[in-house]
């Protein structure tokens, strides 16, 4: 019988402790899994969703809810801006493109987003079938939206009032038509209805209702937030201050809320890290533990196995595969284990724009990985060196 032979019946001898050593590493591999993946798909997709946008400009409030709302569609606006004020902005030598964003409606959970064509091309998006829209009251699906509900060109749709998927005021009035559908792009894009800000206008008229058309002048109408792409890198030293001026305006910045908001959510990741390392030292220790109490056990037959030939190194070797192969097993068990979860967390959130899932790989689990293998090697090392030094006369001897 091989060494690897010898490893794996000892192991299934002591099954009840082989089983809790195995779960304690898989348990902290899962938990530091769920992390990686699940900070890297945010960190990835935060930069996808913003990419291209230098400002936002919103009603005054958080500047962090501003970009939460109108960049990454997770949070509602801070109030609204007035269409003419937007207008004055969108028309200043400092702005190369500005894209306005009109919210307030929702289908099934999706947000019904009022914008123009450039908000698609902002994303590169394709449409799989059907056009853009052209005409107030019809729609272009993201993919995810036509994945959840069925949705195909051609088909109506009746969107709900306000952004919460309970809410329960259908505009009947004004039934949707959905004209195109989009291709997937990975993007927030995916979860959103687009229409244009017309649209979103006629649903709430307050002005004798009726379909309403773009207005060239300030009457009064408001949207969300204005998303703004700098004509010059200069643009960013005065373009915020000359949006702040307004009373009603405010300019938030996406590279700088973004970046803030994943400070605050290091701290998070780093104490759940460091409980997610603490698992797998614990589980390092109770294979050093039951390595050593083994080993004692064990003294016997590998005396016998010395007097058969086998020589010191060999025994060493023994006792650090099955610490090596206890990391490994418990090692692919956390991996499967932190992918299930990811993808648990992702399914959970999925009317939240955020895009996680479990079926990615990130290049930091291999590292992972050799972590694992390190911690069941470092366990095994004593009792291995014990093994190594093991007086075989004394042992027989004693019997």
């Amino acid at each position: 019988m091989t060494l690897a032979g010898i490893s794996l019946a000892y192991l299934r001898a002591r099954n009840m402790s082989t089983v809790l050593n195995v779960v304690l590493l898989a348990f902290g591999v899962a938990a530091i899994t769920l992390l990686v993946l699940t900070a890297e798909q945010l960190e990835e997709r935060m930069h996808v969703d913003s990419r291209g946008i230098d400002l936002v400009v919103g009603a005054k409030g958080s500047a962090l809810q501003i970009i939460l709302s109108s960049v990454y569609q997770l949070d509602v606006p801070t109030g609204s801006i007035p269409w003419g004020q937007a207008l004055q902005i969108a028309a200043k030598p400092e702005v190369k493109q500005a894209i306005p964003i009109a919210l307030a409606d929702n289908y099934e959970g999706f947000r019904v987003v009022g914008t123009t064509h450039d908000y698609v091309m902002q994303y590169d998006a394709r449409l799989r079938e059907g056009e853009l829209w052209h005409a107030p009251l019809e729609a272009v699906i993201g993919a995810e939206v036509a994945a959840r509900t069925s949705l195909r060109a051609g088909w109506s749709l009746t969107v709900n009032h306000g952004m919460a998927r309970q809410s329960e005021a259908p505009h009947t009035d004004y039934p949707f038509k959905v004209v195109g559908v989009l291709w997937p792009t990975g993007t927030v894009l995916d979860h959103l209805i687009l229409t244009d800000v017309a649209s979103v206008w006629t649903m709430h008229a307050d002005r004798g209702g009726g379909l309403v058309r773009e207005p060239k002048v300030d009457d009064g109408r408001e949207i969300s937030a204005l998303l703004i792409k700098y004509a010059t890198p200069l643009a960013g030293a005065t373009l915020p201050r000359e949006v702040n001026a307004y009373p009603d305006m405010q300019a938030a910045s996406p590279i700088l809320e973004t970046s803030r908001l994943f400070g605050v959510m290091v701290v998070g990741m780093r104490v759940l890290r460091g409980f997610a390392f603490v698992l797998v030292v614990a589980a390092g220790l109770s294979v050093f533990i039951g390595l050593y109490t083994a080993l004692n056990e064990r003294r016997y037959d590998l005396a016998i196995m010395r007097a058969l030939g086998a020589s010191p190194r060999q025994l060493m070797v023994l006792l650090l595969f099955e610490g090596a192969l206890l990391a490994a097993i418990g090692a692919v068990l956390g991996l499967a284990l932190g992918h299930l979860l990811t993808s648990i967390l992702g399914f959970a959130l999925r009317f939240q724009q955020v895009g996680i899932t479990g079926w990615v790989w990130s290049p930091n689990e291999g590292w992972i990985i050799a972590g694992a293998l390190v911690v069941g090697m470092l366990a095994a090392l004593l009792p291995a060196w014990r093994a190594h030094e093991t007086d075989i006369a004394r042992v027989l001897a004693r019997g």
